[in-house]
């Protein structure tokens, strides 16, 4: 099987058409969406409508919870809680069902998929010591990968350390270590590299691969200026940060 893995969306429209449009060139089975397909840019209900009507399986990011109404913006910064307000007042009945039946996790036998850490959404795993306390998680889903968004930021956390994520290079993810990798983000990378990120996982020969997509980034930073939204949403689009 290829799986397609996709993150933090966020609203950006043109990096997830992009992106897609790369995925569905390369012939995978299924693409899985580890949550954050709204909120900080512009176009919420036309992501979560190709979202819902592709079947894309998605998990409950802490953006999209706020966004429906399921949670409160609690320890979120201003400009992030601007953009979440926003997005509440824009979602369509359509959008705030979708969301709201967004499950935490979902266990594809290989793989299991969160946003944040398992069991919480909120919480950012940059590193090894941070997964440490997750590894029972693992054990309880009887898989020994899983795949967490939230970041923005592509990882490789394993057993023995952390590994450097090559750009189109593929990882063999070994045959006994526990491994939570990272994709990325597809619609506000924060990896200093503002091309849309994604990650393709082929379990026939066991590996990761890290890809990149370019899009038009002027744009999307256009669509949050005209929207409103904090200057800073559509500056940072351009960095990558």
């Amino acid at each position: 099987m290829r799986y397609a893995i996709i993150s933090d969306l966020h609203a950006n429209i043109d990096a997830m058409k992009a992106t897609l449009a790369r995925i569905d060139g390369l012939g995978v089975d299924t693409i899985v969406c580890l949550g954050d397909v709204v909120g900080y840019n512009a176009n919420p209900n036309e992501c979560v409508a190709i979202m819902a009507e592709r079947d894309i399986p998605t998990i409950l990011g802490n953006h999209d919870a706020v966004a429906c109404g399921l949670e409160e913006p609690w320890g979120f910064n201003p400009i992030a809680l601007t953009a979440a307000i926003w997005t509440r007042d824009q979602l369509n009945d359509d959008s705030l069902e979708w969301l709201r039946g967004l499950p935490d996790a979902l266990n594809f036998g290989d793989f299991v998929a969160v946003h944040g850490a398992p069991k919480n959404h909120n919480t950012y795993l940059f590193s090894w010591e941070d997964v440490l306390p997750h590894t029972m998680f693992l054990e309880e889903q009887n898989c020994r990968l899983c795949f967490v968004g939230h970041t923005h930021t592509p990882a490789i956390l394993s057993t023995d350390g952390a590994y450097e994520v090559d750009s189109e290079s593929r990882f063999h993810l070994g045959d006994t270590e526990l491994f939570f990798v990272n994709p990325g983000s597809v619609g506000q990378p924060r990896d200093d590299d503002p091309r849309a990120s994604f990650g393709l996982l082929d379990t026939e020969s066991n590996t990761f691969q890290l890809l990149r997509v370019a899009y038009p980034v002027e744009q999307a930073a256009r669509r949050v200026l005209d929207a409103k939204l904090p200057r800073f949403l559509a500056d940072r689009l351009l960095v990558g940060r």
